[in-house]
């Protein structure tokens, strides 16, 4: 098996020994705590855009796949709105947490360029293939991670579902509120 299809399958339990050191580690200030919990939201609120005009496709956990290309909302300004969105609220979290800083924040940067530069160029493989000149087209005007303010000029006229996105983020919002109650206790209980 391709490791970048291992990284694609397992995403969503790859960062867990980090959030488990981030935790165990953690010796927050307020400001620490007010920044990355802000830095943190950021992000989830990127993935909740993202996802209210990708649908819950974006949930998938087995093959990379994709029944058309989404190029409205945020995908109109960056090609991996929600990953962008993972990398903010690691960040976020890792500056919440202030464990081992600066080298936990260098470490989650390290592992994040590591992992999802594998998983978005098999993911941009896919998409190549599949919607082929559209997709390329796509791919030379909205850049990978870095959003422009421009958005794209071919992008659809796609209505976002904030009801559906919400319910497909249900369980990161119950992750982002069990990381940051468990920042208070081990800070206020622990600390």
């Amino acid at each position: 098996m391709d490791i970048r299809q291992f990284l694609f399958r397992h995403r969503s339990y790859t960062p867990v020994p980090l959030l488990i050191a981030i935790l165990v580690l953690a010796n927050p200030t307020w400001i620490s705590f007010a920044v990355g919990i802000a830095i943190a939201l950021t992000g989830e609120l990127l993935r909740l855009w993202g996802v209210s005009y990708a649908g819950s496709a974006t949930r998938t956990t087995g093959e990379v796949g994709g029944d058309e290309l989404i190029t409205s909302g945020p995908f109109a300004h960056v090609r991996n709105p929600l990953y962008l969105g993972n990398f903010l609220l690691t960040c976020g979290f890792c500056i919440a947490a202030w464990a081992w800083m600066p080298w936990m924040l260098l470490l989650a940067i390290g592992l994040f360029a590591f992992q999802y530069g594998l998983i978005i160029s098999l993911e941009e493989d896919f998409l190549q293939e599949k919607f082929g000149e559209a997709y390329q087209k796509y791919y030379q005007q909205v850049p990978r991670l870095i959003p422009r303010c421009r958005s794209y000029p071919f992008h659809q006229n796609r209505k976002p579902n904030l009801k559906k996105a919400l319910r497909s983020e249900r369980s990161t919002f119950i992750s982002f509120g069990l990381v940051t109650l468990v920042i208070l206790l081990r800070w206020q209980v622990l600390g």
